[in-house]
């Protein structure tokens, strides 16, 4: 089995209570956490290490596995129904959002089109995988989903021209930006409604850039038990992904690992008629993003 290294689904799971990390191939991993611990292997023993070197490792971690012998391989095969799929970065140097960065949005939201990226940050803890529960704290009484973009930067920049905005771009995944409307609403100001722990499901992989072709024209849906809610497209963006690293670089220094959350599209909870539909305890939210997967979470009662 070979995989291209430059056109990969990176995955971070548990097997036998160790981290672990990999090439994610229909149903199977390749564990590079395995290879590296190989002789005279390239590859870096964690995925945080991988997204650190950026896109540049990605050229010499193809060599090694174009030369990998089969015995290898098979060592380092793993099916994806025996690990616990983790998120794939959970100690980024920052988490950036964006508010109201889909057209079809702002008009549900009739709100005005922003001249200027609307931006805000959730920390760190509010990011868990796939199949975690969301916990629903009990002040929160309306709470809701936002399917996103999630773009990865893999190189260190400041004042990024848009044209050049793709090489700092190391992949992409799904982020759930869960939000307390009636906090987020009550506030002058969105970061306590959005930054409850588990407020930011991510997953289920990394597509690199390059598997991704085009992220300004990828379908983006969410189900909630099964409902389909929001059904839209990436093109639908006001400021475009390159045009977004372009902006926030201009505020700050953009690092290895840094996510930034592109916005929402249009059939969030709160804007539902006749009359809006926020998640209750049980509830399944399924997450897809064309050319990365599909990140399903659901809810759960909290204190």
């Amino acid at each position: 089995m070979f995989v291209e290294a430059t056109k990969m689904k990176l995955i971070r799971f548990k097997v036998d209570k160790k981290e672990c990390y990999g090439v994610l191939t229909d149903n199977q991993i390749l564990s590079l956490t395995t290879l590296s611990s190989f002789r005279k292997s390239a590859i870096p023993k964690t995925i945080d290490d991988l997204v650190t070197l950026g896109t540049k490792i990605l050229g010499t971690i193809e060599d090694y596995l174009k030369d990998l012998n089969e015995d290898y391989q098979k060592t380092a095969t793993i099916r994806v129904e025996k690990v616990e799929v983790l998120a794939p970065l959970v100690n980024p140097p920052k988490l950036i959002c964006l508010g109201l960065n889909y057209y079809d949005h702002a008009d549900e939201a009739d709100a005005r089109i922003p001249d200027e990226p609307i931006i805000f940050m959730k920390p760190r803890t509010t990011i868990i995988g796939p199949n975690k529960p969301i916990v629903k704290p009990d002040l929160v009484n309306k709470l809701d989903y936002e399917v996103e973009l999630a773009i990865v930067i893999g190189k260190r920049g400041k004042n990024i021209p848009v044209k050049e905005a793709r090489q700092y771009i190391f992949g992409y995944s799904i982020l759930n930006d869960v939000s307390a409307r009636d906090i987020q609403f009550k506030d002058s100001q969105w970061t306590r409604g959005k930054s409850f722990d588990t407020f930011a499901p991510m997953g289920p992989n990394i597509t690199t850039a390059n598997q991704i072709g085009d992220p300004n024209n990828l379908k983006i849906r969410t189900w909630v038990n099964g409902e389909l809610r929001q059904d839209s497209c990436t093109r639908n963006m006001v400021f475009n992904v390159y045009e977004i690293v372009h902006h926030l670089s201009k505020v700050m220094t953009l690092e290895p690992g840094d996510i930034i959350a592109t916005g929402t599209p249009a059939g969030v909870g709160f804007f539902m008629k006749p009359e809006p539909k926020f998640l209750r305890p049980n509830d399944t939210i399924t997450m897809e993003i064309e050319r990365i997967g599909k990140l399903e979470n659901s809810v759960a009662e909290g204190s």
